[in-house]
């Protein structure tokens, strides 16, 4: 049988709280990781995709032998980074002769493996490539804009897959409401084959159009690289029945209380009977001292009267 310890201290019981289920969950979490072996090119990779989530993003710069994410037991030691760093979704790096600049995408459910897609990396130029006005520049935590062009994204199952990781690895906090001066950057991917992806991250340049809608013009500021797919893996079933559950919107009826249009909240509360009549009072009770005092008072004229009609005789 697990223990199940409880937090000893406010600290480490807000650390639960803090990761514990809600209604509207935080931002996901990025965990980058590096392989056995990995390549010039694939360490340029992975630096460039944690600039592009820096804020949610933990990199780790240490070689992992034991994590091989699409065999039974190799993915135990990323379950237990992804715990300790709190992160949802991971790329993992790795570089051999037969996956050669090798990337390995997945999400993750409950600090378990939820699904993968493993790519091969081409063609990649980073972002000090570019050459553009720093001013337009992204800011750190914009939300970004996707494009998907190509008819690959909604009949390959590779590719519709891809997609789906793509949009949670860079999407960032999900939000109600968007103003659109504060959308600054775009990710643009492109389905070249049915194996092959164009990947490009540009900025948004807001340009007078004559109304009310500004016209948008983009500009390459990189990384700009090439994702050919290899594996993929998919959740099963009922991993993926669990993972979708979402709480009822529909408040719990509480009793006893009801709302009207004017008096706004109604709460009806129960009170037992009492029985005042046969408490026991203490000796300490103002009332009692001030009768005992009237009745002192009252046997001490009595008193008076008795003398004096003693003294009169």
């Amino acid at each position: 049988m697990l223990k199940i310890k409880t937090p000893k201290t406010q600290r480490a019981a807000r650390a639960l709280e803090k990761r514990a289920p809600k209604l509207v969950e935080n931002g996901k979490k990025t965990l980058i990781l590096h392989g056995t072996k990995t390549s010039g090119v694939l360490n340029d990779v992975l630096t460039q995709i944690y600039h592009l989530k820096r804020g949610n993003a933990v990199k780790y710069t240490k070689k992992n032998k034991e994590i091989r994410p699409f065999e039974s037991g190799g993915e135990t030691s990323l379950e237990f980074y992804s715990l300790k760093s709190d992160c949802s979704l991971f790329v993992f790096g790795s570089h051999s002769k037969k996956r050669p600049n090798n990337l390995v995408l997945g999400r993750l459910y409950d600090h378990h493996v939820y699904d993968l897609v493993e790519v091969g990396v081409e063609n990649l130029k980073p972002m000090e490539s570019f050459m553009y006005d720093k001013k337009l520049a992204p800011k750190i935590g914009s939300k970004p804009f996707f494009a998907f062009i190509g008819e690959g994204f909604e009949s390959v199952e590779e590719l519709k897959h891809l997609k789906e990781v793509l949009l949670d690895l860079f999407r960032g906090e999900v939000v109600e409401n968007l103003n659109l001066a504060g959308v600054d950057r775009l990710y643009v991917c492109t389905a070249i084959s049915q194996t092959t992806v164009f990947f490009t991250h540009c900025a948004l340049r807001l340009k007078r159009s004559g109304t009310t809608i500004p016209r948008m013009e983009l500009v390459e500021i990189g990384p700009s690289m090439d994702f050919v797919v290899r594996r993929h893996r998919l959740p099963n079933d009922s991993l993926k029945k669990e993972a979708m559950k979402t709480a009822s919107q529909q408040s719990k009826k509480v009793k006893n209380v009801s709302r009207d249009v004017v008096q706004g909240k109604i709460g009806k509360i129960y009170m037992p009977d009492q029985q005042v009549g046969g408490m026991a009072l203490s000796n300490d009770i103002k009332g009692l001292k001030r009768q005992r005092r009237e009745a002192k008072m009252k046997n001490s004229a009595k008193e008076d009267q008795a003398k004096k009609r003693k003294t009169d005789s």
